[in-house]
């Protein structure tokens, strides 16, 4: 009996060790469909034309150049192939120190900086100060621009304990909204945006949220609403109207008549604002966390936040291409590229200068400029964490450019997920998985294979899933 038992147990383990290199086999020869890959592009002084690494703002003309504000290097421009630096002592510019921008209907650019607003129509330009015009501050920390090319500013005083309240200017008149003659809760304002209909919401630094309509002023802070904190740092307007509200330490939504809260997983007190917000056209929403006024200076970043009204991802220098984990703003391009401002002005070692992430890999740039260096083999690394529950990171390293895919197998080896397809350049890519498949249904609990494929190159990876 002894002799059989042995026998069976012989063939159980032969037909184990069978159904493994089956299951290696089939997923060496497969193939898949389409999908989305994270790239990650940073330009610094290293190697662009950017004067200084301390970003403050960005914006985009309609013609796709991106206007970059500096602390201390002034204004840089970027047309995707050549570098242009306006200074004070090239330029009109009235100082190095960039805080904000905004770009008319024109095209003019129209630039807030601590020693007044400086106008730009391209040959010309023109500055406005306390010494020439109606404007209560020479810092003008935050700027929009309405639809009917009206300019809304405002200030702080550097501390967050004050401010020069907020001003329009509709190339003619300029008027003064403070908390000595309207309803707006305090003088210190951080962030500002005007929404579908006209009217303006505007963020403040200890007197929550204010929106005026042109004659009546509403006030919501912690004691009527959902607002964690009185301390705003952030707005965004998606498309249906909702407001997105990033505070000192978390993060609200208003559609109106609703407010919903959230505890973002990486953010509690003491540890970060939400410096910036941006909603793409997905309705995602892209969360900058880090540096936002000298006032929450103090506090360190953890980096960019990706939500989708479901799921949390994250992205920081563990992780990702991401130089730094202060993101102190975020524009989105027409193609969908995230162009992230790294700043932290009392602490510039810590500033990374600008940083570029398409999910789908559209971002376009030399080899030399591609962050991290250019590596010296293909590699599929080992996902982390592992085991992992939600989610788990998977970087690679591509030696030279081609047709790239990496996909997710289970134990029979049949495709769950499509991580990416398509071409892709010479560099080191993250992507993460959160355990669904492309149906975006969960997966159960148990083995996965991460499998990358260039060319004649091909390696795989084990993976543990865990509910």
């Amino acid at each position: 009996m002894k002799i059989e038992e042995d026998e069976k147990m012989n063939k159980i383990m032969s037909t184990i060790s069978a159904l493994t290199i089956l299951i290696v086999a089939i997923l060496l020869p497969y193939t898949c469909a389409i999908a989305q890959n994270p790239e990650w592009v940073v330009y610094d002084t290293s190697n662009s034309g950017l004067p200084s690494n301390c970003i403050s703002s960005i914006a985009i003309d309609g013609s796709g150049t991106k206007w970059i504000g500096t602390f201390g290097g002034g204004l840089a421009v970027f047309d995707g192939s050549n570098w242009t630096v306006y200074n004070t002592s090239n330029s009109g510019l009235p100082s190095n120190e960039v805080f904000s921008m905004a770009i008319d209907g024109s095209g003019a650019k129209w630039i807030g900086t601590d020693r007044g607003l400086a106008f730009l129509d391209g040959i010309n330009w023109m500055v406005y100060d306390t010494s020439n015009s109606e404007l209560p501050s020479d810092s003008v920390f935050t700027i929009v621009i309405d639809d009917s090319g009206t300019k809304w500013m405002g200030g702080t005083d550097g501390f967050g304990q004050g401010g020069s309240g907020l001003t329009s200017f509709d190339g003619t008149t300029w008027t003064v909204y403070n908390t000595s003659n309207s309803d707006l809760p305090h003088n210190a304002i951080t962030s500002i945006a005007v929404d579908n209909s006209g009217a303006k919401w505007i963020g403040t630094h200890g007197g929550g949220l204010a929106s005026f309509d042109g004659i009546n002023w509403s006030v919501y802070n912690t004691s009527n609403s959902a607002l964690g904190d009185d301390r705003i740092a952030s707005i965004a307007i998606e498309g249906n109207g909702t407001l997105w509200i990033g505070e000192r330490y978390g993060l609200s939504s208003f559609d109106g008549s609703n407010w919903t809260g959230y505890e973002l997983p990486k953010v509690g007190y003491g540890s970060t604002s939400i410096a910036s917000l941006a909603i793409d056209d997905s309705g995602i929403k892209w969360i900058g966390m880090g540096f936002r006024n000298s006032a929450m200076s103090f506090f360190n970043g953890v980096g960019l936040c990706r939500y989708d009204n479901e799921t949390w991802v994250f992205y920081d220098t563990s992780n990702s291409g991401l130089p730094s984990d202060n993101i102190s703003s975020i524009v989105i391009d027409t193609e969908g590229n995230k162009w992230l401002s790294t700043t932290h002005p009392e602490f510039q070692f810590i500033s990374s200068g600008v940083v570029v992430f398409s999910e789908g890999g559209a971002v376009a740039v030399n080899d030399e400029q591609r962050t991290p260096s250019q590596p010296s083999t293909f590699k599929l690394d080992k996902n982390y964490p592992n085991p992992f529950n939600p989610t788990t990171t998977i970087s690679y390293s591509l030696l030279e450019a081609g047709s790239v895919e990496l996909l997710i197998y289970d134990l029979r080896g049949r495709i769950v997920k499509s991580l990416q397809t398509g071409y892709q350049s010479v560099g080191s890519y993250y992507t993460q998985w959160n355990g669904l498949n492309d149906q975006g249904l969960g997966v159960p609990t148990g083995v996965y294979f991460a499998r990358l494929q260039v060319g004649n190159f091909t390696q795989t990876i084990k993976m543990i899933y865990l509910k």
